[in-house]
């Protein structure tokens, strides 16, 4: 058992999920840093003696039931586990394939659901731990042509709000990572898959949003490695927030959504107050 936090990481081998174990490392903790391909993640970070490098694909369970054993085995504990590896199906809904939604959905919902599964027995049993999970503005307010992106991204807020309700007895925290545009590589071709055009009322919808979000890629505002930073810092927290909203472009996304919900509930406050049975 060592003295110093022990990070497990999803995804480390680019992007927020690198900036994460390196700013982890330079901090002074342990990392495990997974990947489907551990020799990219390997190459992406070098050697270190507080560095364990595993294979870890999130859309199977045995994987992370294999790597969680591993980290036991070899540190004796995992302080903090990072839900971030992800991928990104763009599209309108009529043109995403049944199967690009079920794979967005099994790697983003159901991919952190596998590792915080297989990790949730070792926190209980120490009594302690933090569980990050990587959201994003996508799951506080819909977006069009992110329909299937936003469908995980919203279940992954609702699974995540109930399930700091269920272990917060047990000493594990939780905290949900909204982050607005980073310059990571989630709009690049490695990262990004468009649904294929197939229904013309689309077309231009489609050839336009392409071709904005396709320039926008490494030209985002946000810089991943200040994002990993203030994560670190959180993370070292009593009590970490239940949401950190991650750039000025997703506090404004949280303030909008919070208006559009409250000019919402007083839209038609009295015809929704008056549904109660009567009892006369």
């Amino acid at each position: 058992m060592t003295d110093k936090k022990v990070w497990l990481i999803t995804g480390a081998g680019r992007g927020l999920g690198l900036n994460l174990a390196r700013a982890a490392l330079a901090a002074g903790h342990i990392v495990i840093a997974t990947g489907r391909d551990p020799t990219k993640v390997t190459r992406a970070l070098g050697q270190h003696d507080s560095l364990l490098i595993l294979k870890l694909d999130i859309t199977s369970f045995e994987d992370a039931e294999i790597a969680v054993a591993v980290a036991i085995q070899t540190f004796g504990k995992i302080d903090v586990l990072v839900n971030n590896a992800g991928n990104f199906f763009a599209g309108f809904f009529e043109e995403l394939s049944q199967t690009q939604v079920r794979n967005q959905i099994d790697t983003l919902l159901f991919g952190p659901m596998n590792v915080t599964r297989a990790v949730l027995p070792e926190m209980r049993s120490q009594k302690q731990g933090l569980i990050i999970t990587l959201s994003s503005t996508a799951g506080i307010g819909g977006i069009a042509f992110c329909s299937a992106y936003c469908a995980a991204k919203f279940g992954v807020e609702g699974w995540m709000e109930s399930l700091a309700l269920e272990v917060k007895k047990f000493g594990i925290n939780s905290m949900l990572v909204e982050p607005g545009f980073f310059r990571t590589e989630l709009l690049s071709n490695d990262s990004t898959q468009y649904a294929e055009l197939s229904i013309n009322d689309y077309a231009d919808d489609t050839r336009a949003t392409k071709t904005a979000w396709q320039g926008m890629d490494g030209k985002q505002g946000g810089d991943p490695q200040k994002l990993a930073e203030a994560l670190i810092q959180l993370a070292e927290l009593e009590h970490p927030p239940a949401r950190f909203a991650a750039g000025a472009d997703a506090v404004e996304t949280f303030e909008a959504k919070a208006k559009t919900l409250n000019d919402q509930a007083n839209a038609l406050r009295e015809l929704s107050s008056s549904l109660s049975l009567d009892t006369d």
